[in-house]
């Protein structure tokens, strides 16, 4: 895939949500710092967005999500097009027909916000259509690029245990490369295993910007074997 080529051709459809874009990029930049991940041989990265802790309150706005959706050419009007069901407008760069089977592919992003404690408030974006395909297939492999699975080692925080009526539940709290922590719950054996630990082995899932690939966002996909 020429990601270059494109970008040009997604320009006009998203110029909206660049301009945004560089509107909190700076601040997204001085809250994500670049963090090599280890456990890989190749050059792939994620952010951090750990802050120095003196802020109280921060936000970015980060890629969350893609899906490939099955859809029908409507109208064509001028170079664009709708698609159905939904009536999207899209630019005609495949020069379809009216009635011709495409998929498309959709994006989500999230506001992401950082309290003191390096907890996370996510608002999700609604599904935008950004590009279209004439075939399933070319569609996936670009899926494949933008959304990557990795597996590295984490800062593991702590682990704890509560106990409710005789049962007793046990927890891992580790800090992603993003800067934020989260909490996962855990069998008795890998707490056992994590106890005097510093650091966990997971699997996480890079989901990189469409119109910018070196912006990207970690989630935490399940521990590394």
């Amino acid at each position: 895939m020429d990601w270059n080529e494109g970008r040009e051709r997604q320009a006009a459809p998203r110029r909206k949500r660049r301009s945004s874009l560089a509107a909190y990029g700076w601040v997204a930049a001085s809250l994500m710092l670049l963090f090599v991940l280890g456990a890989c041989s190749s050059s792939q990265t994620v952010f951090h967005t750990g802050g120095s802790g003196e802020e109280s309150i921060s936000t970015a706005r980060v890629p969350w999500d893609y899906r490939i959706v099955e859809g029908t050419v409507g109208d064509l009007i001028g170079g664009d097009m709708t698609v159905l069901p939904d009536n999207e407008l899209l630019p005609n760069d495949g020069n379809y027909a009216t009635g011709d089977k495409i998929w498309t592919l959709q994006f989500m992003d999230a506001e992401l916000t950082t309290d003191e404690n390096q907890r996370n408030n996510i608002r999700l974006s609604s599904w935008q259509t950004i590009k279209s395909y004439k075939d399933e297939k070319s569609a996936q492999e670009d899926l494949t690029n933008l959304k990557v699975i990795v597996k590295t080692d984490v800062e593991l925080v702590g682990v704890y245990a509560t106990t409710h009526k005789n049962e007793t539940r046990r927890f891992a709290v580790i800090e992603l490369p993003t800067g934020n922590r989260i909490k996962q719950p855990i069998d008795e054996k890998r707490y056992a295993a994590m106890e005097k630990e510093k650091t966990v082995d997971v699997v996480l899932e890079e989901v990189h910007d469409f119109a910018d690939y070196d912006l990207a966002y970690a989630k935490f996909r399940g521990w590394a074997e």
